[in-house]
């Protein structure tokens, strides 16, 4: 449920930094406050193969409400080798990890070449479609290459989410016609934000929030550390922006999340 006051019931943070350092002193309170917001479930992202490991922890530590997934992150594509960091993923997976990921393409700030960024992330579009996971991808200033290796997953069956969604409308379209889904963040509810157009252009059935926390906090939150619970704000300007239920949406987007990510909602 949603409310004005920023509440709701049932909704899913479909990306969360949870087992980051920014949440080492007061986690167990942090997922408290989700569930007091209404969250039906938490994504944990395993950006690395460290991370990775950690967010296993976090899902465990918090069974049927905190789900994790495993990836290499296009910022630390450089270091990625397919033989030895693949196998590696393929145990978290196979484990319990829900989506592969996050993985990407990020040619804004080119923290790895470009060419091993794409390496890696075919690499695990491979592994995803080996093990019938979806991925969870980060693209940032790579419209082109993303939208070759949608259509690259898309003939290998792989299903994904475009996560923490601020690109253009033609990528979008992209990953829809694909069968993926598009996933907002709080960057929707910054004064700078001006592409309501975008948030009416995801079907209902495709659409996801999240909070990307601890990073890119809500308004009125902005500047501050950011965490699961807000992301009915997230919710709520989509609704807004949708003319849509914000009630309805919350149990929608949750749905979605459920469905793309096989998770067992209602077992925590």
């Amino acid at each position: 449920m949603a409310s004005q006051d920023g509440r709701a019931s049932g909704f899913v943070d479909s990306h969360a930094h949870l087992a980051d350092a920014a949440f080492a002193g007061d986690r167990d309170a942090v997922v408290s406050r989700a569930r007091d917001a209404g969250a039906a479930a938490i994504v944990c992202i395993g950006e690395s193969l460290e991370v990775a490991a950690l967010a296993a922890q976090c899902a465990a530590e918090y069974p049927g409400f905190v789900f994790s997934t495993a990836g290499i992150h296009p910022h630390d594509a450089a270091p990625f080798d397919e033989r030895r960091d693949i196998p590696r993923l393929r145990e978290f997976l196979e484990s319990g990890a829900v989506a592969v990921g996050e993985c990407g393409l990020d040619y804004h700030y080119d923290n790895s070449p470009r060419d091993a960024q794409r390496a890696a992330f075919s690499a695990q579009i491979a592994l995803a479609a080996e093990l019938k996971k979806p991925v969870v991808v980060h693209t940032r200033d790579a419209e082109d290459d993303t939208r070759s290796l949608i259509r690259e997953a898309q003939t290998l069956g792989v299903l994904g989410v475009m996560h923490c969604y601020t690109g253009s409308h033609g990528l979008a379209e992209t990953a829809l016609k694909a069968g993926w889904f598009v996933s907002f963040s709080g960057i929707v509810t910054f004064n700078k934000w001006l592409d309501d157009d975008l948030l009416r252009l995801v079907p209902p059935d495709r659409l996801l929030v999240e909070s990307d926390s601890p990073y890119l906090a809500p308004v009125p939150f902005r500047g501050k550390r950011n965490e699961p619970a807000w992301v009915t704000r997230t919710l709520l300007k989509v609704a807004t922006a949708r003319g849509d239920d914000p009630i309805e949406l919350g149990r929608v987007t949750a749905a979605n999340a459920g469905r793309l990510f096989g998770l067992a909602l209602g077992a925590a």
